[in-house]
């Protein structure tokens, strides 16, 4: 029985504390006024440290007709986009803290549909890591209403279609209305958060009831509900990807976006089921889990990092080719402001663990999974980030104090809760028909 220590609960603890500190005092300092912004963006002209060339104002008009109207076309442009760059100040904590909510909370379901998996395909090799998978998953259920609260509460300051006065001026909101709309995005919401719940709750019910249980009952019951979770799966992490994250940029959309990031949770799960199996086993806690099934482990990792890239080429390249305007943007946003996260991404996400994984004996070597599982988790945060800042504070990123506290935050919250999870139960099912063969897998 696996308890929780009190320097991990002390770190996590602290994590939550400065990250809470941390993200209150960016929230406060990023309330500036026009007039501060209006100094700030006169400071960087002066020393050419201005964010983005298209945003400086041009006095277009002829000296023979340089009038005052002229002069006051100039001084309005100049406040039209010193509002749109205090917006973008404004924003920014919330979609940082928006970012990280969303980033552990998809480790979360990524777990959940890879353990339904495991009990509908009745895999052999994978009972024994069951424990550290059910753990994740107690996550779900607040790292989901916590992202909730933060799309509610931020609402215009990460979904432009909550804002009513851009709503009004924008023909395209408008005409997705019926389905962006904040009554029915939060009715969705608790929808996909309802379902994921649920069968989370009853599988893990029925996982723990067959420990005592002398027959296969309650494991035939989890195989029937864990395939039926499957396919109400698919649809809702579709939906949710579209809500929760593709309308933040309403104008763009993709048919390949649900599957994009169901890769992305999948190998961020599955790297934190590996990262954590590790952790049990260097303080002397699954002994079962061997080499082989690391191994395994360090396979899903790579698959899904070379689908993930498989799917991201196959979005980009079809935009790309097709060069509408309107589809293009996002990409052309991400590239000139966003260079070094955008290209870092491939960097993390493909190049990187496909050099260290492909081969076979480095996936059976702890440190260099957890290398590769590192790497592996930075990319798909700064993925997350790619998707969400250019829509809500374009070109006025940073990585900073919201950022790192966010991320200390829900780091430290993640940590509590999967460890407390883990200290509930035996750290291994019994009576699971497959459970000897895990045991005693090896090749």
């Amino acid at each position: 029985m696996y308890t929780i220590s009190n320097r991990l609960k002390i770190f996590s603890i602290s994590l939550i504390i400065l990250g809470a500190l941390g993200w209150s005092y960016s929230y406060v300092n990023s309330h500036k006024s026009l007039e501060e912004v209006k100094e700030m963006l006169a400071y960087e002209s002066s020393h050419g440290d201005s964010h983005d060339d298209s945003h400086e104002v041009t006095n277009h008009g002829s000296e023979s007709n340089g009038d005052s109207n002229s002069e006051l076309s100039h001084h309005s442009n100049e406040d039209t986009h010193a509002e749109h760059v205090m917006h973008q100040i404004h924003n920014r904590p919330y979609a940082a803290l928006y970012v990280a909510a969303f980033f552990f909370m998809m480790i979360a379901l990524g777990v959940l549909a890879f353990y339904a998996i495991q009990y509908a395909s009745q895999a052999g090799w994978s009972p024994v890591l069951y424990r550290v998978m059910e753990a994740i998953t107690y996550y779900l259920l607040p790292g989901a209403l916590i992202v909730l609260l933060i799309a509610i509460i931020g609402d215009k300051h990460i979904f432009i279609w909550m804002d009513p006065e851009v709503v009004a001026h924008d023909e395209i909101i408008q005409g997705k209305s019926s389905w962006l709309n904040k009554p029915w995005f939060i009715i969705r919401a608790l929808i996909f958060i309802g379902g994921w719940s649920v069968y989370r709750y009853f599988s893990r019910k029925f996982s723990l009831a067959q420990d005592n249980d002398s027959g296969n009952k309650y494991f035939k019951l989890n195989f029937r509900i864990s395939a039926a979770f499957l396919v109400f799966f698919i649809y809702t992490e579709s939906m949710m990807s579209w809500d929760w994250i593709m309308s933040v940029d309403p104008h763009w959309f993709s048919t390949l976006f649900g599957w994009y990031l169901l890769a992305s949770m999948l190998v961020s799960g599955i790297t934190v089921i590996a990262l954590i199996t590790i952790y049990l086993k260097s303080k002397g806690h699954l002994d079962v889990v061997n080499d082989s099934h690391l191994h395994d482990l360090a396979k899903f990792m790579f698959g899904f990092s070379v689908f993930w890239t498989y799917l991201w080429f196959s979005q980009f390249m079809l935009i790309w080719y097709a060069n509408i305007p309107e589809e293009v943007t996002y990409y052309i946003t991400r590239i000139e402001d966003y260079t070094i996260p955008f290209f870092g991404m491939i960097i993390m996400n493909f190049i990187f663990p496909f050099l260290v994984l492909i081969n076979s004996d480095y996936k059976r070597i702890p440190w260099f999974i957890v290398m590769a599982g590192i790497v592996i988790l930075v990319g798909h945060y700064v993925d997350v980030f790619n998707m969400i800042m250019p829509a809500t504070v374009v070109d006025r990123w940073y990585f900073g104090l919201p950022e790192i506290s966010a991320l200390a935050f829900f780091s430290g919250l993640f940590l509590l809760i999967v460890f407390y999870s883990l200290s509930k139960a035996p750290l291994l099912v019994k009576g699971n028909p497959y459970i000897k063969e895990s045991e005693n897998f090896h090749y």
